[in-house]
């Protein structure tokens, strides 16, 4: 293990002090029903966009943790034991009595290709800000040497509480730490696309790493090209982006240049949750241990590639690519 580089400064009067070594995950883990075979018979797991990157990071020898809120019923339990099991510390899960985990099903067509219903209005993660111990759990997680999260993590919450997100986001790159984004856009998440587009913007000028889908920044920002979308996200100051374009693999742009990385060979896709998650952690760690922004594409192109063959969105150990 390497020495986490140190660094310290005052905020609230407390001194926090970086660890290098840390990822920070945050958004919400929920319950997740996906079809075990072509029948009616249901699998249920547990899982969630940033929950997916946590796990595949922690499977990738990461040390992970994973700031949301969940329940004090026997399914967030689980839940929690689910999380544990996979490496990720809970030292950043709230608890909140009065709410239970967001549920989610997984239906797929003849290619694979998802989609979902989603039962979460109501869940512990979108309390997370009301809760007793926030405020230390935000501290705790500004020392992170990552953090990561998304376009749904910001559609969890209102105005008031966006704003608290832009200021961890800002404790983290003061004390010299990364910011990952993937800018995942679920319009029923969202008043309206002006909504998300003004809460990307308003945190944009903290990420370092932007993770975007090309389908979503169409959806959002009417991008026709490619390189609209990576010029945007380096206009808001990030230094890498990874594009991710489906079938075709991504588009990585940082100051080395832009390369194409092709996907790998395809393959008749089960279940395409997760893949755009799982790309992403691979791509985080493989960077984290040295690899430079096209390595560590294919890195994630690698273990996506698997993913997609596997229903739901965490697979197997014995199934991870090498």
């Amino acid at each position: 293990t390497t020495t986490a580089r140190r660094k310290t400064r005052r905020r609230h009067h407390v001194e926090l002090v970086m660890d290098s070594d840390q990822i920070a995950c945050f958004g919400e883990c929920m319950v997740e029903l996906s079809r075990a075979g072509s029948t009616d018979d249901w699998r249920m797991g547990y899982a969630g966009d940033t929950a997916n990157v946590a796990i595949y990071c922690a499977r990738a020898g990461a040390r992970v943790s994973y700031l949301t809120a969940v329940g004090s019923d026997p399914f967030s339990g689980n839940l929690r034991a689910f999380l544990a099991s996979e490496g990720v510390a809970d030292d950043l899960i709230l608890t909140d009595p009065a709410h239970g985990p967001g549920l989610y099903a997984i239906t797929t067509d003849s290619s694979g290709e998802r989609s979902f219903t989603y039962w979460r209005d109501n869940s512990a993660a979108r309390n997370l800000f009301a809760l007793p111990g926030i405020d230390n759990a935000l501290d705790r997680a500004a020392r992170a040497g990552l953090l990561y999260l998304s376009g749904i993590t910001l559609s969890l919450y209102g105005q008031p509480e966006r704003q608290r997100i832009v200021a961890l986001t800002a404790a983290v790159r003061a004390q010299g730490g990364e910011v990952a984004f993937d800018g995942n856009y679920r319009e029923r998440g969202w008043r309206d696309p002006a909504a998300a587009r003004a809460a990307f913007a308003a945190l944009a000028g903290q990420i370092t790493i932007a993770m975007p889908t090309f389908e979503d920044e169409a959806a959002l920002f009417g991008d026709t090209r490619a390189e609209t979308s990576l010029e945007r996200w380096h206009g808001w100051g990030a230094g890498i982006v990874v594009l991710k374009m489906g079938e075709r693999g991504a588009i990585v742009s940082y100051p080395g240049g832009i390369t194409p990385v092709p996907s790998e060979t395809p393959r008749s896709a089960r279940d395409t949750t997760g893949a755009g998650d799982s790309f992403n952690a691979a791509f985080l760690c493989a960077l984290r241990e040295g690899a430079n922004p096209v390595e560590a594409a294919f890195a994630g192109n690698r273990l996506a590639a698997e993913v997609i063959m596997h229903p739901g969105a965490i697979i197997p150990r014995g199934a991870m690519a090498a």
